[in-house]
């Protein structure tokens, strides 16, 4: 960690000023680009997604849930892995408690995985997690939302509007659905990699800190566990 100037309050106090002016402009600009994001156009989707559910086989109209806005978190779980990403389970983590929030402002969030629901539920029992998570094993809803690939996709892939480097069967993202009044369903937004970044919360927090998130290395989230997994 670098070595810092150690200053009296006075002199602490106009430092922060000026940083202060560099964060209200951040802010204005992230305001401005959210309402860009807001004003993309829509694509209609046409295919007829069924994926399975606690509550039976849903298409995807059904997981809005009465809501007129859906955000899917595409969870990293290939159907021949017993456990998830540990990376999708920090995410995970971060928007739990928010989907009773987020439901009372028009907007269901959940999660679809690859693996069957019945690894699904059993990893969700032990998280101790109660959003929707819906296997979309079934159908090619990973594939096509570009989080899922297969091994005839090599040199082929793309992975964030990108040519694909990595040979990963599953990578992450999240994406946004917008229901109208007649039924018919729109994709608004899909974002991957670092644009996932804004959805966590805990590494908000240690950007505030002197040690920033220390992820210094070829991969920056090795030092994730599972929450339960960390030990003391």
């Amino acid at each position: 960690m670098e070595q810092h100037r150690v200053v009296s309050r006075e002199e602490w106090i106009a430092a922060r000023k000026q940083l202060l002016a560099k964060e209200k402009d951040f802010t204005r600009l992230r305001d401005r680009l959210s309402a860009e994001r807001r004003s993309l156009p829509w694509v209609r989707v046409e295919n007829g997604y069924v994926f399975d559910t606690l509550h039976g086989r849903r298409t995807l109209p059904d997981l809005f849930d009465g809501r007129s806005q859906l955000v899917v978190y595409h969870f990293m779980f290939d159907p021949a892995w017993e456990t998830p990403c540990k990376s999708c389970s920090f995410w995970a983590d971060s928007f739990e408690r928010n989907v009773d929030h987020l439901a009372n402002r028009d907007e269901t969030l959940i999660a679809a995985s690859r693996a069957s629901l019945a690894k699904l539920e059993a990893f969700k029992k032990r998280m101790d997690w109660t959003f929707t998570w819906v296997s979309s094993g079934g159908n090619d809803f990973n594939f096509y939302y570009g989080v899922s690939f297969r091994p005839d996709d090599a040199g082929q892939a793309t992975y964030n509007y990108a040519p694909k480097s990595s040979n990963m069967t599953e990578l992450p993202g999240i994406s946004v659905f917008y229901k109208d009044a007649g039924g018919a369903v729109f994709h608004t937004y899909s974002a991957y990699a670092r644009g996932l970044d804004m959805m966590n919360a805990a590494y908000h927090y240690l950007d505030l800190v002197p040690k920033g998130r220390d992820e210094a290395g070829a991969h920056p989230q090795a030092w994730v566990r599972y929450r339960d997994s960390y030990g003391r």
